[in-house]
């Protein structure tokens, strides 16, 4: 792993102390300093370092105003240098991942170092398991005909597939669907409509819309006078669906001789 990192600070041997410093870790490269909240900005904009080391008290503006004017999805990670232990606080409020009082002390420094190496680590395995996770759900859309057998999930920090046979049923919530699995419960991000597309359509039917259910789970269908009906799974999960979809839980019932 390269690290790249920009130092910030308004004190020339204070960015030199940093720089210095650095040199014992080969996996992390400085690309660029500067002085001034603007210079924080523009390099931090134009570099997109995985790191910066971050003065909080600079002439134009803190360091704190600074990483509230980067994009949330550019934020690098960010360890804050400061004179004033009381800026840690406020510090930590923009999600700053160390911060160290000057003069910096070299034991500390070599915390933060290991801290800012753990957490760039994760943020690689994540950005790793999203990729999979997109790749598996792409292929699941390759054609109408192919319907997915299985969905990635996320368990933590480990990445685990969910076979859909096992699935019981599963609840929307605009763009994220809870998969039920006997006692578990595994959360998804894609939309209801955009799972139902993926599932065979005589293994599961779309009864309400927040829910779809895998028909082989489906031990009781009572019809109420609305024209809804009560539906009780067999694990005694008890669901909803509405009229709306009756006609194709009715349909689907009849073609398999329920």
């Amino acid at each position: 792993m390269n690290v790249r990192v920009v130092i910030i600070d308004d004190e020339p041997l204070a960015r030199e102390g940093v720089a210095v410093r650095l040199t014992n870790y080969p996996d992390f490269t400085v690309v660029g300093e500067g002085g001034t909240g603007a210079e924080a900005l523009a390099l931090i904009r134009s570099l997109r370092p995985d790191l910066v080391f971050l003065d909080i008290q600079m002439p134009d503006m803190n360091g704190i105003e600074v990483l509230e004017q980067i994009d949330s999805a550019t934020v690098p990670q960010t360890i804050f240098l400061t004179a004033f232990d009381r800026h840690a606080v406020a510090a930590f409020q923009v999600q700053a991942l160390d911060y160290l009082l000057k003069p910096i002390d070299d034991e500390r420094f070599e915390t933060a170092i290991r801290r800012a190496r753990r957490q760039l680590e994760l943020e690689d395995q994540n950005v790793f398991r999203e990729q999979v996770m997109q790749l598996i759900h792409s292929q699941a859309d390759v054609t109408a005909e192919r319907k997915a057998t299985r969905f990635a999930v996320r368990i933590g920090a480990q990445l685990a597939f969910v076979r859909t046979p096992d699935i019981d049923w599963i609840e929307g919530n605009g763009d994220y669907a809870s998969l039920h699995v006997g006692k578990k419960t595994y959360l998804l991000r894609q939309s209801l409509q955009s799972l139902e597309a993926k599932l065979d359509e005589n293994e599961f039917v779309r009864v309400h819309r927040s829910a779809i259910v895998q028909v082989d789970r489906i031990r009781q269908v009572t019809p109420l006078s609305n024209r809804d009906c009560e539906l009780t799974l067999v694990d005694g999960t008890e669901l909803r669906s509405s009229r709306t979809y009756s006609k194709a839980l009715w349909d689907i019932l009849r073609r398999l001789g329920l």
